[in-house]
């Protein structure tokens, strides 16, 4: 029910009202009293379980004792005096390669190769209602501790694996990574240069299988609550193969290959079905007077102008007439002989000019573009902050801290980022006590046997 004065809002204000980032700790949490045990490691699983942590499930994030899971130590940086790593080894630190994917979660440590530990994780099972973990396949089963056992206990519970390739099939036991599935799954086939300009595939610099992998794993789990909630009262064992979900992204490179026999190629930074729709690269640097090498490199401008009409806008900003003679329509502009003549033409009236100067141009023009931003260039857009999309965070562990907010917004029950993680085992006492029962003693003997 939308109030009166909503409704006589223009919709931009009404938009700016119901998302105000001001009101978010202020409305309730759609996960709200849903528990979840995440043991992954790495991004794929811990960007699920992070996703229902930013709903607000009640996320436990189980890690190896003292040292954590390997994603704390994948950093190309020097981090120890920044983000502690546990209190018990004081002198390392947490990489910033953790950062994205364990906001909002507890952090309980455990040795799953004592059998305490995996006391402590059956006790969990029976008080939980999703698990999710990242393991080779089978391992959990083989611990005691999978699916199979945890349905013992708690019939109701959802157990979401990933991993590379699924738990049957000739794959099964590999191990996987990002730019393993973007391999296999036929990814890195259509990214890169053609031969002409090199010929060599381009992987995606972040772990873009990952952090997509997680939010179809929390997708599915959401799917499953409901299902169980609302019509069987039954949980559910979940499967994601990182390898399926990269291969999914081929689009209509399947449909082609299937259809005519032909594989699709890399096309670099044009569109194969879009002309012109790509990025052009620039003849000045932003920051000329940078003393930072990368800020001193020329800029990059995507533009959009595939339409007819549009193509003749472009054509006017660049001041030739005769690409519009010869590729007049989107037919004759979009094959590749075509394209090679069109960029490289756009590119030569860009190479006096920033990525900014071009944008302009285009802008101008009514085209829609925008130039390829940094890092510290997204960071610091007025309109991300605005909107809570990036922000400066008071963490209760780190202090003021830069991070990135939800990606999506929800009126009545926004997602939040609370805290961006905590050392290995900072919640052990609390979870133990309000979860397993364990009292001051006992939990100090888990500690002394290094079982936590």
């Amino acid at each position: 029910m939308v109030d009166k004065a909503l409704k006589d809002m223009t919709f931009e204000d009404f938009c700016r009202a119901v998302f105000n980032t001001k009101d978010t700790f202020h409305k309730p949490e759609v996960l709200k009293g849903i528990r979840a045990i995440s043991t992954t490691q790495y991004i794929l699983g811990p960007s699920c379980a992070c996703y229902l942590a930013e709903l607000g499930a009640e996320t436990i994030k189980v890690e190896l004792p003292k040292r954590g899971e390997p994603m704390r130590h994948t950093t190309p940086f020097n981090e120890p005096f920044l983000y502690p790593l546990s209190r018990w080894m004081p002198d390392k630190g947490t990489g910033l390669g953790f950062f994205g994917a364990n906001p909002n979660e507890l952090f309980l440590s455990l040795d799953f190769h004592k059998p305490e530990a995996i006391e402590i994780m059956k006790r969990l099972a029976a008080k939980s209602d999703v698990f999710a973990e990242n393991y080779r396949a089978g391992t959990f089963d083989r611990w005691g501790i999978g699916y199979r056992q945890h349905a013992q206990i708690n019939p109701r519970v959802i157990y979401q694996w990933m991993g590379g390739f699924g738990g049957w099939g000739p794959g099964r036991n590999r191990a996987s990574y990002d730019i393993l599935g973007q391999a296999q799954g036929g990814c890195f086939s259509v990214t890169g240069w053609p031969k002409e300009y090199g010929g060599m595939p381009s992987k995606q610099t972040i772990w873009i299988m990952d952090y997509w992998g997680g939010a179809i794993s929390a997708f599915n789990i959401i799917a499953c609550l409901y299902w169980r909630d609302n019509v069987s009262n039954k949980g559910n064992f979940l499967e994601y193969s990182q390898v399926h979900g990269a291969q999914r992204h081929l689009t209509d490179s399947i449909a082609l290959y299937g259809k005519t026999g032909i594989v699709a190629q890399r096309w670099g930074n044009w569109d194969p079905l879009l002309c012109v729709h790509g990025i052009l690269k620039c003849g000045k640097s932003s920051y000329p007077s940078s003393k930072n090498p990368q800020e001193q490199e020329v800029g990059f401008c995507f533009v959009s102008a595939y339409k007819d009409e549009d193509f003749k806008k472009l054509c006017g900003v660049v001041g030739n007439a005769e690409l519009i003679k010869k590729y007049p329509t989107h037919a004759d502009r979009v094959g590749a002989v075509a394209q090679t003549e069109i960029y490289p033409a756009l590119e030569k009236w860009a190479a006096d000019k920033t990525k900014e100067q071009v944008w302009k141009a285009f802008m101008g023009a009514g085209l829609v573009s925008q130039p390829v931003w940094n890092s510290n260039e997204a960071a610091e857009q007025e309109h991300w902050h605005l909107r809570g999309s990036m922000q400066w965070l008071d963490d209760p562990t780190f202090g003021d801290v830069l991070t990135q907010g939800v990606a999506y917004r929800l009126s009545e029950t926004p997602g939040r980022i609370k805290h961006v993680f905590k050392p290995v085992g900072a919640d052990n006492e609390f979870v133990l006590a309000k979860l397993c029962g364990y009292g001051g003693s006992e939990i100090a003997d888990l500690e002394k046997k290094e079982i936590i």
